[in-house]
């Protein structure tokens, strides 16, 4: 029997727009910092436990992971993923299934449109349907998505999860 394992898509928390920096480097916002904080306390309290952390390359990912991780009280081993900047949802696939079947969770974090057309591509039957909903209306900065899974990391696909909880925590 497999065991269970969760999915946590997790957009970046809000990024600052400073003159001339390129997208690639922008940084979190005032704003971000304290919403990013939120994640790492929702995560104590409601989320699942990370195993592994999937984590984009681009500064505002980065820094959103930092400020999560720094809640929490064993922060989960971290994977920079440049390829999650700017990836499709069969890339963030692929990605999980090369994840060892001894990790139970792991958090990607990364950028729209990607985690919305992520979580709407793996969430399959017994999903909240109203979550859905609310991820194809909009996936705000600090958009939490967990989805279950029941077969091997290899084996994740699309329709192959259900989408248990779509959370914003904020500051």
């Amino acid at each position: 029997m497999v065991q269970q394992r969760h999915l946590v898509l997790l957009r970046h928390a809000k990024s600052a727009w400073p003159h001339g920096v390129p997208d690639h480097e922008r940084p979190l916002a005032g704003k971000g910092r304290r919403n990013a904080q939120a994640v790492g306390t929702w995560f104590l309290g409601e989320g699942p436990r990370p195993d592994l952390v999937l984590c984009s390359d681009a500064v505002r990912a980065r820094h959103t992971w930092e400020i999560v991780a720094s809640s929490l009280d064993d922060a989960p081993p971290l994977r920079i993923e440049p390829a999650l900047y700017g990836a499709e949802p069969e890339d963030v696939v692929a990605l999980l299934r090369e994840v060892p079947d001894e990790v139970r969770t792991v958090v990607v974090v990364g950028h729209e449109p990607t985690m919305s057309h992520t979580s709407t591509l793996l969430a399959g039957r017994g999903s909240d349907r109203a979550a859905l909903v609310r991820i194809r209306e909009k996936y705000p900065t600090n958009g939490v998505a967990v989805l279950r899974f029941e077969v091997p990391w290899r084996q994740v696909g699309a329709g192959g999860g259900v989408l248990e909880t779509f959370a914003v925590p904020r500051a």
